[in-house]
């Protein structure tokens, strides 16, 4: 199955070099003017799209502003807690509000927000608690 998450942005082109910056890639068939797919793995993207454009497939709702409300929390695994510190290495340098590290034991996190303020939560967890649970630990 794969999986897209689409966001507003307010200024795609600073969206796109945030994300190009973490090392991910733009699919350019699924890129225009009014969105962009950024790659973060396969199967799995981020659809960025001007506030607009997004506002046209929720014409019920008003488009949230992640600056101001939590809209949801975005969460993916890396491979090791040092992937984790590489990963919000990069976030900072890109221009990404980083939060400070969690550690739960079982599980090592680092928040950042994106410039527009979307929430992301890269993490690590120790394999024995992804496969029983993490009283495991």
């Amino acid at each position: 199955m794969d999986i897209f998450i689409n966001l507003p942005t307010s200024d795609l082109d600073r969206a796109k070099k945030f994300y190009t910056d973490l090392g991910w890639k733009i699919n350019p068939l699924f890129s225009d003017e009014n969105a962009a797919a950024i790659v973060l793995d396969e199967g799995k993207v981020l659809m960025l799209l001007k506030r607009e454009f997004y506002a046209t497939f929720v014409s019920d709702k008003q488009v949230g502003d992640p600056a101001v409300t939590s809209l949801a929390l975005i969460s993916f695994d890396l491979p090791s807690r040092a992937a984790v510190d590489e990963f919000a290495q990069r976030v900072e340098s890109a221009g990404g509000t980083l939060s400070d590290a969690v550690d739960y034991g079982f599980m090592y996190q680092r928040a950042f927000d994106d410039p527009d303020g979307n929430h992301f939560e890269p993490f690590w967890m120790d394999p024995k608690a992804a496969e029983q649970g993490p009283g495991a630990v």
